[in-house]
Parts: structure tokens; C-alpha cells; sequence
């Protein structure tokens, strides 16, 4: 893992003004970031540009978060490859869905940078 300072985060969101805000701020923080605008580019780019952690909003189109993130987590290129789901929508069973369909971190919108942060840090040393 290449450390927290210096990860490539890849940003799967399709809602530009979250998309920018986000991106800026963990640019500022050291990150390298990638953004996909929709599932299917972002599973395309997960596979060819094998990022450090990928942050994954639910709604998204052409192919949503869920189904994205269970073809990222069914591809052994790509398995290993955390994924934090980003949603809306902040029930108990939507954190749950988030984990069934492979995601191994969820966080709610508005995104607290700190908390995300907090979640980056720990997928990415493996604690």
C-alpha cells in the first residue's frame, strides 16, 4: 500500500458539484484522484488504472453503485480494491446493502471530510 499521504483514490460520482467538492479537498489532503461520472466507467477505470481505494456513490447512472461495486468485488484484478459506498440515504438497511454488495466501508452525504478521512486511513493501513 503506498500510505495515506500519497493514495489514488478513485471518485465515482455523478453529481458534478459533489463530484468537485470532494475531489478538490482530498487533492488538498496528498491524494492522486480519479473520477468516474457514472458505474460502468468507473468499473472500467478501477480495472485499468488499479486504484489505491475507491469512494463509491449509490445512485449513479448507466450502472449503479451496487452493481458496480459487485463487479469489482467479483473480479479477482480488482477484488482486493477497497470500496466505501457514499449514499443519501442513511438507514440501517441501506448500510447493510452497501456491505452485501461488497463494499467495505459506508458514509452518508453530506460527505464530513474528517470521518471519510478517518475511513480512508483505516481501509487503507488494513486495520
Amino acid at each position: 500500500m503506498r500510505g495515506i499521504s500519497v493514495a489514488k483514490i478513485l471518485l465515482v460520482e455523478d453529481n458534478e458539484m459533489n463530484r468537485d467538492m470532494l475531489s478538490r479537498r482530498l487533492a488538498r489532503k496528498g491524494h492522486e484522484v480519479l473520477i468516474a461520472i457514472d458505474g460502468a466507467q468507473g468499473v472500467a477505470m478501477a480495472t485499468g488504472e488499479h486504484p489505491d481505494l475507491v469512494l463509491m456513490d449509490m445512485s449513479l447512472p448507466v450502472l449503479d453503485g451496487w452493481e458496480a461495486t459487485r463487479r469489482l468485488k467479483a473480479d479477482p484484478a480488482t477484488r482486493a480494491i477497497p470500496v466505501i459506498a457514499l449514499t443519501a440515504h442513511a438507514m440501517a438497511a441501506d448500510r447493510e446493502q452497501a456491505l452485501a454488495a461488497g463494499c467495505d466501508d459506508y458514509d452518508t452525504k453530506p460527505i464530513e471530510l474528517s470521518r471519510l478521512l478517518d475511513k480512508i486511513t483505516r481501509l487503507l493501513d488494513g486495520s
